[in-house]
């Protein structure tokens, strides 16, 4: 029967152990038949008769379409409107209604009117020589967020849903696709469509009161189901520069005195990515372009062009996100009307709150279409169109990407670029241009720098220009920044520099900060920063420091005030270290003979030069530096001390008129500005908090316009890469340490289980409760799937985190390998367990009975209960008063954590308590020798000597380890959890010093005997031990083998096969 529940507890721990691998499985299969069911869609066409009706005059000019042409199938690519704009005639009947009571009266965001139509099915089975019949779904709606999906699945049901400050409709169509002649041959979708269209009250001047009013029911709107309504879209069969509007009716067939009735809906959407767009509007082209190149300031800038045979994928790759940053208009000097106009484009009341500084106004570039012509030689020409568009700073940069609307935000252009000057030279026409092109009066030039500096920072620049003779607006320069890691990407063949021209400037700083000390003496000859490592070739060398030296990390202000700061966000990008420009990867290079090259040996730096050249660019997010949008930094840095001494230039925003105002702008940066940038050492890191310090300071006087108060920011604690790389190897150095460890663990266990077969007398004399504690360590994480050994708190969000590394194949055989350690040392516990609880048992049935010789574990386990729940009680006070404590100074933190499960207090103190009863598992056993008065040696000193080691492994470790804080787990500790009490710094120390006298007391305990023991601990009459007793008095060591040996073969004899089962 013991055999038979023994195993039965080993199937359940080897099922927990796999239950991970078949648990996932089942869920793969289970997401897989979901989807199965989900795309087994079935489409209907029953109302093809009704939409010929009434698409009778689409079909009237419909041409017909041939048998062999295919790309009537392309149209579910194609002819798809992508968040397009729509709008209604004005009238007594509009479509939807809109809350906008959660809207402040001051906010700058208006709702966008936003459309989305999809091709969901095309019927192949029935084609007329006229039209295909297919199916497409309609979403449009008005919004702040435009958070619906993009081909959000209807599956055949029309839904109407609303929110504050969002609404929308969605209409299921069945129609047909047509072609005609018309308007330079043209491509038609007529539809007819169903859909729950919102009631409207009677009152023509307030039709949704049921949504103004105090309690409005979103979740269950008058609704009307309505199938009469009618939508034509109409797409040109080839698109260009004055032709390239999908633009689309929607109807309702019902009379205007029926309540389902609304009036007119028109959409508008530019052509998508999939769409093919023929170049041919040279005549238009050339009002703009013709001379070309177009001599404008930055072609006579002595910048360096990018005129490579790669142009066409070099622009495609760096507009992909084309989100322009809009210079302002720095240089004008005219009317408030002509220099505070967004150029081309029209405006708005924030635009027009700008005055001209053009505060987080951005252009994105979209639909960039380009053919390249490569000529003799390198020389090669390219023909390019695009769309430019206005995201306002009340409009989410996401969203405006996507969007696909015509208006007087959009220009869409044509032009050329040639290798000879590397100038891109378009035409822009502003919204629905007609085939004259009487829109299309503005220039646009671009181009891609190979040369940067402090005032040139950007991977593309351009301009906005009138080609009129009385332009009504300046000239309106466009950029998008450059990030270190694009510029291999896109030029692995161009040389790309930096030009460093602020370094005098910077070693002014460095006088201004840098006096003599003894601090700095002890820092330059006890710590190291950041430096050029000397085993890396050169260029790799520079790059890995540009790597340390860069900052993505949030900060507060330095000294931290009393009262709670905003939240603040610290972006330093390291541009240029030394020659290095950007980042290196030696596989993307194709000469490795500079790869190859120690930095030490480099003549540029000997020891005259000692200092690095350096050029960054910061960014500071948070209200209380929303003029900050960016500075540009250029300077030294000192290895030796971890600093950089830097001259900053910032893109200001104010008026046109303070910066016109200003005199000493360069390329309108202010450029007076000192920054100082402190690091961390890479060593000692326990003796010096790893946070780094900016200080930014003004160097202009305080009436100036420009002037700012210093600022001095602390960051949070910061990693160098080599601790980040430390972190990834950790967790499988740490899974290594727990195999050792339980392996020790294992063979101390091991060598008791031996020392008992020859020392049968002591056997009884083990506590049971000692080897109960130890069991329940062991069978926890089996249970729990809790880390064995040492503690691990990770909530839900932080196993998400992890999983990256837990999911790799060698952290699972680790993990795997734990496992099946801890169920061997749980087993072998048991066993060993079962051998003293044997021995008492035969102890109680020798002749004679003399129960009061077996020792007994009932005082010992309440001894030992009461002594831990007292403890428990007294680390719940001790906790929460320092809890208390801790929440007064964590209140005034900014930054909060992440929503996570956490436990109760009370439930987080008893499992770290449970952690504690391990590491005092020789308690009971030290009351057990008191109690039973011992003259024996039950345990041998390798087993609780090792076990007592084993336990005490984390604490040492968590002592001696770095104290730094884990960015990419939440759990700050692999093995320990710092945020309580029991691995504080001293618990690490208070608990093995209490671990390791608990050791001493039982080895004394076996070494001398309780009598001897208790006569050395008495003093005159005061005795601190019981006087001796004859309860426990051992039989002699022979007698107890003969009289257990005679029992076993009595056993024997009665009942051979029960006692094989016991054994």
């Amino acid at each position: 029967m013991k055999k038979l529940s023994l195993v039965f507890l080993v199937c359940i721990v080897y099922g927990s152990l796999i239950y991970g691998f078949t648990g996932s499985y089942a869920q793969v299969q289970d997401v897989d038949s979901e989807y199965k069911s989900e795309s087994s869609v079935t489409y209907k066409y029953d109302r093809i008769d009704e939409v010929k009706k009434q698409c009778a005059s689409v079909l009237s000019s419909a041409t017909e379409l041939k048998p062999e042409d295919n790309k009537i199938y392309s149209i579910k690519d194609e002819l798809n409107v992508r968040y397009g704009d729509w709008f209604q005639d004005i009238g007594e009947a509009p479509i939807m209604p809109f809350d906008d009571r959660e809207i402040p009266t001051n906010s700058s965001q208006t709702p966008l009117n936003i459309a989305s139509f999809w091709v969901t099915d095309i019927d192949r089975a029935h084609r007329s020589k006229k039209y295909v019949s297919f199916s497409g779904e309609l979403l449009m709606g008005i919004t702040l967020a435009m958070s619906y999906a993009d081909e959000k699945s209807l599956w055949g049901n029309p839904q109407f849903q609303i929110s504050p400050s969002h609404t929308e409709i969605s209409v299921v169509f069945q129609g047909i696709y047509t072609e005609s002649k018309k308007n330079g041959g043209e491509r038609v979708l007529c539809l007819l469509g169903t859909a729950m269209l919102p009631s409207r009250d009677s009152d023509s001047g307030n039709p949704w009161e049921w949504v103004k009013g105090s309690n409005p029911n979103y979740y269950q709107p008058p609704l009307l189901q309505d199938d009469q309504i009618l939508l034509v879209l109409r797409s040109p069969m080839t698109f260009t520069l004055t032709n390239r509007v999908i633009r689309g009716e929607m109807s309702s067939l019902n009379l205007k005195s029926n309540s389902k009735y609304f009036d007119k809906v028109h959409i508008l959407s530019q052509f998508g990515r999939s769409t093919h767009y023929e170049f041919g509007s040279e005549k238009i082209v050339s009002k703009a372009c013709d001379p070309y190149p177009y001599q404008d300031s930055f072609i006579k800038g002595g910048i360096d062009i990018y005129k490579g045979i790669g142009f066409c994928e070099v622009l495609e790759q760096i507009t992909s996100e084309g989100i322009f940053t809009v210079v302002p208009n720095w240089k004008c000097n005219s009317t408030d009307a002509f220099c505070s106009k967004l150029g081309p484009f029209g405006s708005n009341k924030v635009i027009n709150g700008t005055d001209g500084g053009f505060k987080d106004v951005k252009i994105v570039m979209q639909n960039v279409k380009c053919e390249q012509t490569h000529r003799r030689g390198n020389a090669s020409s390219a023909k390019v169109a695009a769309v430019f568009r206005v995201s306002t700073p009340s409009e989410n940069q996401y969203s405006s990407v996507r969007r696909s609307g015509v208006g007087n935000m959009t220009v869409a252009s044509e032009g050329l670029w040639k290798s000879s000057s590397g100038q891109l030279c378009m035409v822009g026409c502003l919204g629905l241009a007609d085939a004259e092109g009487s829109t299309c009066d503005s220039r646009i030039c671009l181009y891609i720098p190979l040369s940067f500096s402090i005032k040139q920072r950007s991977i593309i620049v351009g301009s906005f220009s009138s080609i009129k003779s009385n332009p009504s607006y300046s000239p309106l320069s466009i950029e998008k920044l450059v990030q270190p890691t694009e510029l291999w990407n896109y030029f692995q063949t161009s040389n790309v520099h930096y030009s460093y021209s602020k370094i005098e400037s910077a070693a002014v700083v460095l006088e201004h900060n840098e006096a003599f000390s003894f601090r700095t003496v002890i820092k330059k000859s006890l710590l190291q920063f950041p430096k050029l490592e000397d085993s890396d070739a050169f260029l790799s060398s520079l790059s890995l420091l540009s790597e340390d030296l860069t900052l993505h990390i949030s900060a507060v202000p330095d000294p931290f005030p009393k009262s709670r700061p905003p939240r603040t966000d610290i972006q330093m990008e390291i541009l240029s270290v030394g020659p290095l420009f950007g980042r290196y990867w030696s596989s993307s290079n194709n000469s490795t003979q500079e790869e190859e090259t120690p930095y030490h040996t480099k003549a540029e730096y000997t020891e005259k030069q000692l200092l690095l050249n350096v050029s960054a660019q910061l960014s500071l997010t948070g209200k209380s530096y929303s003029n900050f949008s960016r500075i540009f930094l250029e300077g030294l840095y000192d290895p030796h001390v971890g600093k950089m001494y830097l001259v900053g230039c910032r893109d200001v925003r104010a008026s046109w008129k303070i910066l016109f105002e200003s005199n000493d702008l360069e390329a309108g940066l202010d450029c007076l500005i000192e920054v100082v940038v402190s690091y961390p050492p890479t060593t000692s890191r326990w003796l010096v908090n790893p946070t780094a310090r900016i200080s930014i300071a003004s160097q202009r006087n305080e009436d100036d316009p420009l002037y700012f108060n210093s600022i001095k920011l602390q960051t949070l604690p910061i990693m160098y890469r080599k601790q980040r790389e430390d972190i990834l190897s950790r967790r499988g150095i740490e899974g290594i340490l727990r195999i050792l460890t339980l392996s020790f663990a294992i063979g101390c266990i091991v060598s008791q289980l031996f020392y008992i077969k020859h020392n049968l007398d002591s056997v009884p004399f083990m506590s049971l409760v000692m080897l109960g504690v130890q069991a329940l360590g062991y069978s926890l994480p089996l249970i729990t799937g809790a880390e064995a050994l040492f503690k691990r708190a990770a909530s839900e969000s932080d196993e998400m985190n992890s999983y990256n590394l837990e999911k790799s194949q060698w952290f699972k055989v680790i993990d795997s390998t734990v496992k099946l350690l801890v169920m061997l040392s749980f087993l072998l516990t048991l066993r060993l367990s079962q051998k003293v609880w044997k021995s008492r048992i035969r102890l109680l049935t020798r002749s004679p009975l003399e129960p009061h010789r077996v020792p007994s574990e009932k005082r010992v386990l309440l001894t030992t209960l009461t002594i831990h729940v007292i403890g428990y009680i007294l680390v719940l006070i001790i906790h929460s008063s320092k809890t208390s404590q801790r929440q007064l100074r964590t209140n005034t933190f900014m930054v909060s954590a992440e929503s996570s499960h956490t436990l109760p207090g009370w439930e987080t103190e008893l499992e770290e308590y449970v952690g504690l009863v391990q590491d005092f598992y020789l308690l009971p056993q030290v009351i057990g020798n008191i109690m039973w008065q011992i003259d024996c040696k039950p345990l041998r000193k390798l087993y609780f000597i090792g076990i007592t080691a084993v336990r005490l492994l984390p604490h040492v470790y968590d002592y001696i380890r770095s104290p730094v804080l884990n960015p990419y787990f939440n759990e700050e500790y692999e093995f320990v959890n710092l945020s309580l009490d029991f691995y504080s710094k001293f618990g690490d120390i208070a608990i093995p010093v209490t671990a390791v006298f608990l050791a001493a007391v039982v080895y004394i305990q076996q070494r001398w005997g309780y009598e001897k023991l208790n006569q050395m601990l008495t003093f005159r009459r005061y005795k601190l031990l019981p006087s001796p007793s004859r309860a426990y008095e051992r039989l002699p060591s022979k007698y107890v083998e003969a009289e257990l040996t005679s029992d076993v073969n009595r056993n024997d004899q009665t009942d051979g096969k029960e006692h094989d089962d016991e054994e």
